[in-house]
């Protein structure tokens, strides 16, 4: 991950993909008539091909937010959902490992998966900021999954929110931050709550965290692995949720390394202990009564 973070650094441009990469569920605009923010914004999103170092698929320059939808087969589900946020820096977005098959992995538990694809503070020429309009897109997916809840099949009760790395970071504001709605707003999902009922946060982008955590927080599930160098501040935080009264885990295995998704960047990711992170979210989550169909 490192090495790919260097690359990038230099510049993004001239690796436009020809063709962008076919997510397979449903899509869906968080706002059909144009974000906040994005006035006068028209410049496609590009597919980045050729500048990494690994065959995932990464999009950057997104001025139209939106979520993709995946729900999981109607025998097996149990009412709980995520919106995903996928990491990149801030930069891009990595779709696929940190997204589509995280999605996958979550339908399998029962559990329907909204990946976002939020717009982004450090992309060329951005002037969206992580903490305004990429978190916006966050709580904005919150409110159109509990507007839709009954025709996605989902207890609007359990929605809670999923990120990794600086998607990490977003689900964290999202967690700490969140309204109850506007009763009175003209927009049916603006009268939702954006407020998420649980959070998971995958080895996330909080070095310079400094927002207040209070009691309300959400139950939080943290995981990371010690010799990434956001390890220390996943610890900081799991004891700063802690410290404010709030429910709060944290899984920190030997090595592995940072950008792991669910499913890991190469095959060796099933012989290492941190493999087995999907199937602790998935006993936390039951201890919490979130998977009770």
């Amino acid at each position: 991950m490192r090495i790919a973070v260097i690359f990038l650094a230099f510049s993004l441009s001239g690796f436009a993909a020809s063709t962008p990469y076919p997510m397979k569920g449903q899509t869906v605009l968080l706002w059909p008539d144009g974000a906040p923010g994005s006035e006068g914004k028209t410049a496609p999103e590009r597919w980045i091909e050729g500048a990494t170092p690994d065959a995932f698929h990464r999009v950057t320059d997104i001025h139209k937010p939106s979520i993709t939808v995946y729900l999981p087969p109607k025998e097996k589900a149990t009412g709980a959902a995520f919106v995903i946020a996928p990491g990149g820096g801030h930069r891009y977005l990595v779709m696929d490992l940190e997204g589509e098959l995280v999605a996958k992995k979550l339908n399998e538990m029962g559990v329907a998966a909204f990946v976002l694809k939020n717009r982004l503070a450090k992309a060329e020429g951005s002037t969206y900021k992580a903490d305004v309009e990429s978190v916006a897109d966050m709580q904005r997916a919150v409110r159109i999954v509990r507007n839709r809840s009954r025709e996605w099949g989902i207890d609007e009760s359990r929605v809670g929110v999923m990120g990794f790395s600086a998607g990490g970071y977003l689900a964290a504001l999202a967690a700490n931050r969140g309204d109850a709605g506007r009763p009175d707003a003209a927009d049916p999902a603006e009268r939702m709550s954006s407020k998420p009922d649980f959070a998971v946060l995958g080895y996330p982008g909080i070095a310079n965290w400094t927002e207040g955590v209070t009691k309300d927080v959400p139950p939080t599930f943290i995981f990371v692995n010690s010799d990434d160098n956001l390890s220390v501040a996943a610890a900081e935080y799991y004891l700063a949720v802690k410290k404010a009264g709030a429910i709060a885990e944290l899984h920190v295995f030997r090595r592995g390394g940072h950008g792991v998704g669910m499913t890991g960047r190469t095959a060796d990711f099933a012989k290492m202990p941190e493999s087995r992170w999907p199937e602790l979210l998935h006993a936390w989550m039951s201890d919490l009564g979130l998977l009770k169909r």
